[in-house]
């Protein structure tokens, strides 16, 4: 008996899976479509179909990945805010860490593209709205954090880029430094020991 055919969505993920191992194995310009369809079982004809270039291919993958990274990563308002930030950066520098090559690709080889500079500007965008929730502020003072929250990430992704590539700092200095940058911005804004917005 034959096997059942796969819906279009579920090749869809089938594509997507293939090319995320092989993205995350290899550098950008080392993949190729071809390799993608053998990994896929597919014909190089039926990939196209569903992506019509690497590009493409990439933009799909990376966009899934940042969703699921989005799942992993959550705030509790109820914890100290620097253990929920330090539980937030292990989880993107195990991710990071794991798909260096894919990381590497959208801020490196990719880093002018506009799809994959939109797909990683609304996954800070949507990181910044939960530390912001996370930490109960509302009128100037979200305002202001939103400011700072967003240039921090910005700050954060720019530093594991480089150390994926140099390895200039280890993972805890990663941590460490990260932590420090954000809380010490926060501090002439944020009432830290209270996590309330203090009085300025």
């Amino acid at each position: 008996m034959s096997s059942r055919r796969l819906s279009p969505d579920e090749r869809r993920r089938v594509l997507l899976d293939a090319g995320a191992k092989l993205f995350a194995e290899r550098p950008y310009d080392g993949v190729l479509m071809e390799d993608v369809a053998a990994a896929a079982g597919v014909s190089r004809a039926l990939l196209y179909r569903h992506f019509p270039s690497k590009r493409d291919l990439f933009a799909a993958v990376y966009e899934l990945a940042s969703d699921q990274l989005l799942i992993a990563t959550t705030f509790d308002a109820d914890a100290p805010l620097a253990d929920q930030l330090a539980a937030g950066l292990d989880t993107h520098f195990d991710y990071f860490e794991a798909n260096a090559n894919s990381v590497l690709a959208a801020n490196r080889v990719l880093a002018a593209d506009p799809t994959i500079q939109l797909i990683i500007t609304g996954e800070l965008g949507e990181l910044r709205n939960r530390v912001l929730d996370a930490m109960r502020l509302d009128g100037h003072h979200r305002a202001t954090v939103s400011s700072i929250l967003m240039s921090w990430l910005t700050f954060v992704r720019v530093l594991t880029v480089d150390w994926l590539e140099n390895g200039t700092l280890t993972r805890t200095e990663m941590r460490e430094t990260s932590l420090g940058a954000l809380l010490g911005a926060l501090r002439p804004i944020v009432d830290l020991d209270a996590e309330r917005t203090a009085d300025r």
